[in-house]
């Protein structure tokens, strides 16, 4: 492989990683005036990364590193998708960074690394560079959890992540020497080639195998928050600031769906009925358990966390169906809807008081139309309310899951998601039907780009709702060299 070949493969990534270091070293001699424009320059940096991937989807497979990064037009289309998730974060984020103290490069400088961590999950073709994205990117994430040392939850939130998050690399690590064990090879089209190859007779060694698919499900469940594996994510929510929480929400999935579409339909082809079986338990549990539990939560973080759940459930379903297409156009629009959601939440961060509790909400409509009408956009998306794009993000792995032959997974979804409607519905009824509390009616005024940002989500959500088609067929192509 010629050494130009690499750089063009991986320019995105050393694109991002020298961009990390020149925040870190700009932090040190730059004075603290200058962090406005350092924040804005990132944020530009990474719109500039995410064009150029979805720009590339479309060319030929790259194959580089000896075998250890492919850039395809999967892998590119995931790291346009994190890299805007990413950029989207930040754009709704900066007041709130200062309102919470971590407006600094160490933050901007976590974040890259972290996306950084993400880009190479997403281009792995060997189980070793996958797992060491996965770690790049969890290391910076616990780190940004508890960057507010003064603060006890987000401490104690990153320490639950923390220990949740080393038990499941392990659980992944230890599914991936089984199958390393059992074939010889740690290459993902290797172990394709190895696994069609052996002897069918050999008991042992399927029995391994078997016990590595299951580890290695196991590991991504956590990491994409799927129930029965989602008990650190409400914590991890609800007790980070709420910038950190906007980021987490958004980009972490789009590189957990990544490696699932790795791993399984490419290295574990043979092995379809048993990853298959394991992923119809995750997403009817998801969605049970999230659309379930987030009724009896009157924290908003919280609830939009168990939310989080119940849309891995349909992640998992555009996966297990095949639908890779699908699974890609309904991470964009989760990622599009949860931005909008908690970005909502970092505005009314009002005085350095998170107004997170449902009982915030009551009255907004009287206290500024374009939060409530927004807030109401987003609710009705996220409960597959036509004619928006989570809706038609729905259909469309519902749709791949019914030509796969699993009409009756599909009918559970749709049961469990009208379930799911009613928090949605309660978020619109607090704010347009019922008043604010005495001590806490005065108008809200958002700052001017902060209008643009929610004006611009609301539109977005509509618009891609209306007129899917030309999204639908762009993340079909990405997703046909799957």
């Amino acid at each position: 492989m010629q050494s130009s070949l690499l750089w063009q493969a991986a320019s995105i990534e050393i694109f991002i990683f020298i961009a990390a270091c020149a925040v870190m070293l700009a932090d040190l001699f730059l004075s603290i005036s200058w962090r406005t424009r350092l924040h804005w320059a990132v944020i530009a940096s990474l719109w500039v990364a995410a064009a150029a991937s979805f720009a590339a989807v479309g060319n030929d497979p790259i194959v580089a590193l000896h075998g250890f990064y492919v850039a395809d037009g999967i892998s590119n289309a995931v790291k346009g998708l994190i890299l805007a998730a990413a950029a989207g974060s930040l754009m709704f984020s900066r007041h709130a960074l200062r309102v919470n103290r971590i407006f600094n490069g160490d933050f901007l400088a976590l974040v890259l690394f972290s996306v950084l961590g993400m880009l190479v999950i997403a281009s792995a073709a060997h189980l070793l560079s996958l797992y060491l994205g996965l770690e790049l990117m969890s290391l910076c994430l616990y780190a940004l959890i508890a960057m507010r040392r003064e603060n006890t939850s987000a401490s104690e939130a990153a320490i639950k992540y923390f220990v949740l998050g080393a038990l499941a690399s392990g659980l992944l690590l230890y599914g991936i020497s089984m199958l390393y064990g059992a074939t010889g090879k740690l290459n993902i089209a290797d172990i394709a080639y190895a696994i069609a190859n052996l002897d069918e007779t050999n008991t042992a060694i399927r029995a391994v195998l078997i016990l590595g698919v299951v580890f290695t499900v196991t590991g991504m469940g956590f990491k994409l928050g799927a129930a029965p594996f989602h008990m650190w994510l409400p914590d991890v929510y609800q007790g980070a600031p709420a910038p950190v929480t906007l980021f987490i929400a958004a980009a972490p999935k789009i590189a957990a769906l990544a490696m699932m579409l790795r791993v399984l339909p490419q290295a574990l082809p043979l092995f379809v009925n048993d990853w298959q079986q394991m992923l119809m338990v995750l997403a009817l549990m998801s969605l049970a358990v999230g659309n379930i539990t987030a009724i009896a939560q009157t924290n908003l973080k919280r609830m939009l966390a168990y939310s989080a759940i119940a849309h891995s459930g349909f992640i998992v379903l555009g996966v297990l169906s095949g639908g890779g297409g699908a699974a890609l156009f309904y991470v964009a629009a989760y990622a599009l809807m949860t931005i909008g959601g908690f970005g909502v939440i970092v505005f009314l961060s009002i005085g350095g008081r998170e107004r997170a509790e449902l009982a915030d909400m009551r009255g907004m409509a009287q206290r500024n139309w374009l939060v409530a009408t927004t807030v109401a956009i987003l609710m009705l998306s996220m409960a597959g309310v036509p004619p928006f794009v989570g809706f038609i993000a729905k259909l469309t792995v519902l749709e791949s899951v019914i030509s796969a032959g699993f009409i009756w997974l599909a009918v559970g979804a749709v049961l469990l998601s009208v379930v799911g409607a009613f928090y949605y519905l309660r978020i619109i009824r607090l704010m347009f039907f019922e008043s604010a509390p005495a001590s806490d009616n005065k108008a809200i005024v958002l700052r001017p780009s902060a209008t643009l940002l929610l004006a611009a989500i609301a539109i977005l959500v509509v618009w891609y709702g209306l007129f899917p088609g030309d999204l639908l067929t762009f993340f079909e192509l990405a997703a046909s060299t799957i």
